[in-house]
């Protein structure tokens, strides 16, 4: 949560949050999932889609326990959303956000295709714009 968000949240927050991603799944079709170890079975963070900070672009979201980190998953988790996003959604454009200095986040969003834009502004901090178009994900699959 170094990255993202406020820390922990209370169990009201948590409920909310999970209430909102099942919104979110029943009116657009995407949404946050659980992303879930499979080897102990254990939930060990998110990943999906969801509106970018007060637009309609679709941006890629993840986070993981810390335990769960440089294993190679969050970028399987995202490969995974990218897939939906343009494979089922049929969406043109998917775009992602990171504060400049989370470094792990950024080597993902090379990994699985995601250019860098611009700095931009989202979320009340500056963050690095990264964006893949459906033809690019095409080509890279």
């Amino acid at each position: 949560m170094k990255y993202v968000g406020k820390g922990i949240l209370t169990r009201a927050e948590t409920e909310t949050r999970i209430l909102s991603i099942i919104k979110s799944w029943k009116k657009n079709n995407f949404g946050m999932w659980a992303v879930v170890h499979k080897i102990d079975n254990k939930m060990i963070g998110r990943c999906g889609l969801c509106f970018l900070d007060n637009t309609p672009e679709i941006e890629l979201g993840y986070l993981l326990n810390p335990k769960y980190c440089y294993q190679g998953l969050a970028t399987e988790a995202a490969k995974a959303s990218l897939r939906y996003g343009f494979e089922e959604l049929k969406l043109e454009k998917i775009v992602v956000v990171a504060q400049p200095e989370n470094i792990a986040s950024r080597r993902v969003m090379e990994k699985i295709g995601m250019k860098y834009e611009k700095p931009a502004n989202y979320y009340q901090t500056n963050v690095v714009y990264y964006t893949i178009l459906s033809k690019e994900y095409q080509s890279n699959s």
